[in-house]
């Protein structure tokens, strides 16, 4: 098992660099000169002060040598400044969005998991009948809908017509849970809706493949009640690929909240890399994607060590 998480941990770190390196230069190769970020658009470009600009900020050093230097200062956790807001660190703008983001992003899961997980089973359980239709086709409509358009829907329905809920705007913690909640449940929602479809279609295919294995016929010959078949002896072993799905998910909805961000005025991390983008703001843009990369990379991490956890036989393997 140690061996295990020493080989994760020496693929963790070879992936982050790999992830640093390319977001690096990709950034770099973007057309346009930083400096047009770092000056005010209305300044005059004299020579001398561009020339004094590229020699602070080191945008006259080569690629490989820029890397460098930008890496031993992530390292210490420096991911340097914006150009275009003088003195806002990377790190600090971070810290300040990623708990909006966070939050939407474990709010959407959670509702998903709550929601898909009975409709797996009970598909499953009732495979091929009017219910497993029922859910399957619910599946299917919830995939086939882009978040923005649920999340236009639900603004219509539960913010302008019922009023229950407000349109846009975010609450902190500080003033509320459920203030907090209030301005969190409707984006939330649009992006649990896809996230549903897909965990419940992943349930109940797993879950169909083991009520056919060998002990789930032996539990049901010694006369053990369905309920407890299902949730004792079949939903855990079926629970490996929704682990690994709900894993990847959150890492991808860091940063593929972007839209639903913008759709309700959030102040997340996503809203923040598309001013960043839209500015020009090369190092808030290489910082963001690289927080985002990492900490995407550190989830799959910690899935792959948690499978062992969740299925005794990889464990003793």
């Amino acid at each position: 098992m140690v061996k295990v998480i020493l080989s994760r941990l020496a693929r963790l770190v070879a992936t982050i660099l790999a992830v640093t390196f390319i977001t690096f230069i990709m950034t770099a190769l973007l057309p346009g000169d930083p400096i047009n970020a770092i000056l005010p658009p209305d300044a005059p470009r004299d020579p001398e002060i561009v020339a004094q600009i590229r020699e602070e900020f080191g945008l006259d050093d080569p690629v490989l040598v820029r890397y460098v230097n930008w890496l031993g200062n992530a390292a210490r956790l420096d991911l340097g400044e914006s150009y275009v807001n003088r003195g806002q660190s990377v790190m600090g703008e971070i810290k300040n969005r990623i708990p909006v983001t966070a939050q939407l992003a474990a709010m959407a899961i959670v509702f998903a998991v709550v929601i898909s997980v009975p409709m797996g089973v009970v598909g499953a359980y009732r495979q091929g009948r009017a219910i497993d239709q029922a859910t399957s086709a619910a599946s299917q409509i919830a995939l086939s809908v882009p978040n923005f358009i649920t999340g236009i829907f639900l603004i219509w329905l539960f913010a302008v017509k019922l009023r229950w809920f407000p349109a846009s705007n975010w609450n902190r913690w500080d003033k509320g849970i459920w203030a907090n909640f209030r301005t969190a449940v409707l984006p939330a929602s649009a992006l649990a809706l896809s996230q549903m479809a897909i965990f419940s279609r992943l349930v109940r295919s797993d879950m169909i493949a083991t009520l056919q294995e060998n002990y789930i016929l032996s539990a049901r010959a010694k006369g053990l009640n369905d309920r407890f078949i299902l949730l004792r002896h079949a939903l855990r072993p079926s629970s490996l690929s929704l682990v690994t799905i709900i894993g990847i998910n959150f890492g991808a909805l860091l940063g593929g909240t972007v839209v639903i961000e913008t759709l309700f005025a959030l102040p997340g991390l996503g809203f923040r890399l598309i001013n960043a983008i839209n500015s020009r703001d090369i190092l808030m843009v290489q910082g963001i994607t690289v927080f985002v990369a990492t900490v995407y990379v550190v989830i799959n991490t910690l899935v792959d060590v948690l499978y062992a956890f969740v299925d005794p036989r990889i464990r003793k393997g």
